[in-house]
């Protein structure tokens, strides 16, 4: 007997979502994302980001507008959103990421625990044949239900008939 397995009729789940599929006005959300006191100390470790307000706790005691809580960088919110996107409609159907505009809108903080709610503002083909442009307005909640970052990317995303070069 063979151990294996011929899984070429089987379907890929957890593929996301071509340029069609995402009509203007769609929405949806993404599931959550605890931010924890270790995720801050790599984000900033990894990426140069040693400004006070994320290394030192004494600092935020004593001077900060937040009364010690530990804050998160932006640019760390929005990595997450991105990846939570990721794990939902963008994997193996994005093609290029564009540009946005990113609104930070109030702190998030170690212990915090956000997910994206995604709403399509645009989504029509390119000049190339099985290709799209998708537009969407992003906004990162806390698990209060509170704004704290908005953005909205313009992605190239893969169509149905999409075939490379």
């Amino acid at each position: 007997m063979s151990d294996r397995h011929d899984d070429g009729e089987a379907p890929v789940l957890g593929l996301g979502l071509t340029w069609e599929d995402t009509p203007p006005g769609f929405r949806f959300r993404t599931i959550g994302r605890t931010i924890t006191e270790a995720d801050i100390t790599l984000f900033v470790g990894v990426t140069g980001m040693t400004e006070v307000l994320f290394t030192n706790t004494e600092y935020l005691r004593e001077q900060s507008l937040f009364a010690g809580r530990r804050l998160v960088p932006g640019a760390l919110v929005y990595s997450f959103a991105e990846g939570l996107l990721m794990q939902s409609v963008v994997q193996g159907t994005g093609l290029a990421f564009l540009g946005a505009e990113l609104d930070v809108l109030g702190p998030t903080f170690a212990g915090d625990t956000i997910h994206l709610l995604c709403e399509v503002l645009e989504s029509r083909p390119t000049g190339k044949p099985g290709r799209g442009f998708v537009r969407t307005r992003n906004t990162v909640l806390n698990q209060k239900g509170e704004a704290v970052l908005a953005y909205t990317p313009k992605r190239l995303v893969k169509g149905r008939n999409y075939r490379p070069g």
